[in-house]
């Protein structure tokens, strides 16, 4: 196994096809397939499934690419480290769609004082939070945890070598714009917002109950709109006098003061936290962004 044949299978699993990837690598077709071919009979494994209509991931390749990457990624950091003199860091999160985590992020960075880096962070659905941290794409993924879901969100982080910390706890509260009929209201129950459009992030061809942001998502909801970003449903919210449920912890820096939260009367706790590899350390950007997400404990409304 070399470092070549490593890039060769992340670059054909980037463009999701042979011909492409042979383009970009400027080598032969039949000659990566028979790199392929080649690395798939020493270790064992299938990594591609072939047909005519292109190719395919394996589940096992999947896992194997998720090495693939890391070997590349720490190969690429020794070569700026210590042949190009470069000292560039990286940084990557996964998160559900919180504003508190990308202010964070964005605490994080400014602190950081580095004249070169590459970070990101995904706002994403639920299962891509866990395969994104599992596959080595993002060090942390943050994402909450309750009595509904506990059961079937410590099964999937059990499988996929993960562990969840827990940061704090918040109540659910009904998140809507300033405008809104019940917006004067000091705690609102289930059944008044009915009248409403409930909204709720989509989460793909991964729509289970127990991978939903929002609480209460088995409930009876008479409308319901799913959107996938979040500056759609604060449109929406304005828009259609919308709602959601949240855990209450809002940034006015990011959404502007428009937006307001109030109790849920049937309300229920929220543990929010974060995912990691099971056993790894936290680099030191990775415990720089968790001490500012543990910054939002004090801003949980009620503690």
């Amino acid at each position: 196994m070399t470092l070549q044949q490593l890039k060769y299978m992340i670059t054909i699993a980037n463009c999701g096809s042979m011909n492409e990837a042979a383009k970009e690598l400027f080598v032969s077709q039949p000659s990566l397939s028979e790199a392929v071919k080649e690395l798939e009979e020493e270790i064992d494994l299938q990594i591609f499934q072939r047909s005519n209509r292109g190719i395919k991931i394996t589940p096992e390749g999947e896992e194997f690419l998720g090495y693939a990457r890391q070997v590349t990624e720490q190969f690429g950091l020794l070569q700026s480290k210590y042949v190009e003199k470069k000292t560039k860091e990286k940084f990557s999160v996964s998160t559900q769609h919180y504003t508190f985590a990308v202010n964070a992020f964005v605490e994080t960075v400014k602190k950081v004082g580095m004249e070169e880096y590459e970070f990101a962070i995904h706002e994403t659905t639920t299962m891509d939070v866990i395969e994104s941290v599992k596959n080595f794409k993002s060090e942390i993924g943050v994402l909450y945890q309750n009595d509904f879901n506990e059961k079937v969100l410590s099964k999937l982080f059990a499988e996929n070598g993960l562990e969840f910390v827990e940061l704090f706890t918040c109540d659910t509260y009904v998140y809507l714009w300033s405008g809104h009929p019940l917006a004067g209201q000091k705690v609102i129950a289930m059944k008044e917002l009915d009248p409403y459009p409930c909204l709720a992030f989509d989460q793909g061809s991964s729509h289970s109950f127990f991978l939903s942001e929002e609480m209460k998502s088995t409930y009876e909801y008479k409308r319901l709109i799913k959107a996938n970003d979040r500056a759609t449903l604060l449109n929406l919210m304005v828009g259609l006098n919308a709602y959601t449920l949240c855990s209450g912890i809002i940034c006015e820096e990011l959404n502007g003061s428009d937006y307001l939260t109030i109790p849920l009367k049937e309300s229920e706790q929220m543990r929010i936290g974060f995912v990691k590899r099971k056993g790894v350390k936290l680099s030191h950007l990775g415990e720089l962004y968790v001490e500012e997400l543990k910054m939002y404990k004090d801003k949980v409304i009620g503690e």
